[in-house]
């Protein structure tokens, strides 16, 4: 049986035009990487002041995003 899993909007009115299914911002809290639904990585820009930017979106996958992780050195 396949779970659904909802996706999450964490901006306001500028949201980003994929369905947010995962969530992770890099050790030094200057990037949020978001994984959609629709199969799609964004990277997301953060300044100090807490704005967010768009920087890039990989493409690729075949079925959804649901966990992000990041890689050992």
């Amino acid at each position: 049986m396949k779970a659904s899993v909802p996706a999450v909007a964490v901006w306001g009115r500028t949201a980003p035009s994929h369905s947010i299914t995962a969530v992770m911002i890099t050790d030094d809290q200057q990037t949020i990487v978001t994984g959609s639904q629709e199969g799609q990585i964004c990277l997301w820009d953060l300044s100090s002041d807490l704005q967010i930017s768009s920087k890039e979106i990989l493409f690729g996958h075949t079925a959804s995003v649901t966990c992000l992780a990041k890689a050992r050195e």
